[in-house]
């Protein structure tokens, strides 16, 4: 019978010490005792994978439309600074201003009132409008002209339309007419306390679409904004007409 304590051929003596483990480990720092190949340097393996290989594939649809995004935007940039460049020096070359607005005379004629709240009145407002300007042109169309006791509307009116050549006076003149209008009873107390005293200070207001215009260049039409405030008509005692008092008055211009 064979011994058991006996080391069976082939295999290498067990070298115990009495607690299970071998009794020349092997060093630390030394080779894995058994064959293996090393780990890759690179642990998910993509360049050696193939099913990396045959499914993955670069996007290049979103490359390309990033770089066209990127290339619109800068031509949007590129455009918007060419225009205001060209804008600038327009502008310095041409120097463009508003027109000027003057009231040389304004009148009043056969102001009444009737019931309280209804006035009738006819009224003649001849104003001068200049062009500063000295390289561009002005016209002038769709003209509405408004007649106002301070805030209360009493008559309106169109003015024909007309052009101005450079640093050029044009005359202007507004007719307006009222007949029975409505206005409030306020409005009416107000407008009789200031003609009893020997003046009524009436507004002028005016909306006009202009265009500039030098050569070739010309710009689009703008809404141009007039404001002739206090116009002081002087009426005599218990008078029904009145003409402008204090001279002159210019106006307030903006678009």
């Amino acid at each position: 019978m064979a011994d058991p304590s006996r080391p069976v051929t082939g295999y290498p003596a067990p070298n115990h010490n009495g607690n299970g483990y071998a009794a020349n480990p092997p060093p630390s720092g030394t080779a894995y005792p058994y064959a293996a190949p090393a780990p890759p340097s690179d642990p998910y393996h993509y360049s050696n994978n193939p099913y990396y290989q045959q499914n993955y594939q670069p996007d290049n649809y979103s490359a390309r439309r990033a770089t066209f995004l990127r290339r619109v935007f800068a031509f949007v940039i590129a455009l918007v600074v060419i225009l205001g460049t060209i804008t600038l020096i327009v502008w310095l070359v041409l120097r463009p201003e508003l027109p000027e607005f003057r009231v040389d005379s304004s009148s009043v004629s056969n102001l009444t009132f009737s019931n309280n709240s209804l006035v009738s009145f006819t009224s003649e407002v001849r104003l001068t409008v200049r062009n500063p300007n000295k390289k561009m042109t002005l016209s002038y169309d769709q003209i509405d002209a408004y007649f106002y006791y301070q805030s209360s509307s009493l008559a309106e009116t169109n003015v024909s339309p007309f052009s101005q050549g450079t640093k050029s006076d044009t005359p202007l003149t507004a007719n307006f007419a009222a007949a029975n209008s409505f206005v409030s009873s306020s409005a009416v107390n107000e407008i009789n306390n200031e003609r009893n005293k020997g003046n009524v200070g009436f507004n002028l207001r005016m909306v006009s679409r202009v265009e500039f215009e030098a050569k070739a260049w010309r710009t689009r039409r703008r809404f141009l904004k007039v404001f002739c405030g206090d116009l002081s008509v002087g009426f005599p005692s218990n008078g029904t007409t009145g003409t402008l008092t204090g001279g002159p008055k210019k106006c307030r211009v903006g678009v």
